[in-house]
């Protein structure tokens, strides 16, 4: 399935198109009079009210980070560094209208900079073009670790547009350089499945998450919605559908 009709269909699972969908038909069945009105519009003013609370939201994307733990450098080795791609900032016009780097990005890629320096690991950076960027994920983040962080990168996976393809595609380089085991830099919430994932492909996975959620304090804000929050219960929904259609994969693929 591509890039676009992945996330057409993804579009429509997640917030808030799939809350605007479910308000909409409730106003529909209210003018209908049908019974199910009120329980629709209740119910997708609450959802929007609950996915947009931060407590709620960093709760789930706590439920997901539980899985993985900071990496400990001193207790395990790897041949290499992959860091995985999250995102393209399009034709940034303080970059002379270039693609480059998104935000998500930058965090992976600061975390794979600082890894690199204390180990002495090779990189590999793993991304392609699934927006439609004309600079590959990779090839931004080759550049980036260069020139923004002084890191050397020895490989560059261009051609992959999701995550299972990262994993399958970087296998290939890395078995070639003899290579099994590996550091996997990504978000912490994203961890799970990339790892589950890249294990599938013949890695053995040293995880190494970073951007892990955290709060300062709780108080009175964490329970009013905000629009962050709202795009991280997105997230964490997002994240769930990958982990359960992956699975379902697997149950089709073993039979």
């Amino acid at each position: 399935m591509s890039w676009f009709a992945t996330n057409s269909i993804a579009t429509f699972l997640l917030p808030p198109l799939n809350l605007l969908l479910m308000l909409g038909l409730g106003v529909f069945f209210l003018y209908r009079g049908h019974r199910f009105a009120r329980p629709l519009v209740i119910g997708a003013l609450g959802l929007l009210w609950v996915l947009s609370t931060p407590y709620f939201a960093e709760g789930a994307l706590h439920l997901l980070e539980a899985q993985t733990s900071p990496l400990n450098i001193g207790q395990q080795k790897a041949g290499a560094i992959v860091i995985l791609g999250g995102g393209t900032y399009f034709h940034a016009p303080e970059y002379a209208a270039q693609d480059t780097v998104a935000d998500a990005t930058l965090v992976r890629l600061r975390y794979g900079a600082k890894l690199q320096r204390e180990t002495g690991t090779p990189i590999l950076v793993t991304g392609g073009k699934p927006g439609g960027n004309s600079i590959s994920e990779a090839q931004q983040m080759s550049d980036s670790l260069e020139q923004d962080f002084r890191v050397p990168v020895r490989w560059t996976e261009n051609e992959s547009g999701n995550t299972f393809e990262n994993a399958q595609n970087s296998f290939h380089i890395l078995q070639n350089a003899g290579i099994r085991k590996i550091y996997l830099v990504t978000h912490a919430w994203h961890m799970p499945r990339a790892a589950g994932i890249f294990r599938r492909a013949g890695f053995e996975v040293v995880e190494a998450p970073t951007a892990f959620t955290t709060r300062y304090r709780t108080d009175l804000l964490a329970f009013l919605p905000s629009a962050k929050s709202l795009y991280d219960s997105k997230i964490f929904i997002h994240e769930v559908i990958g982990l359960l259609w992956y699975r379902v994969k697997l149950a089709f693929s073993d039979s």
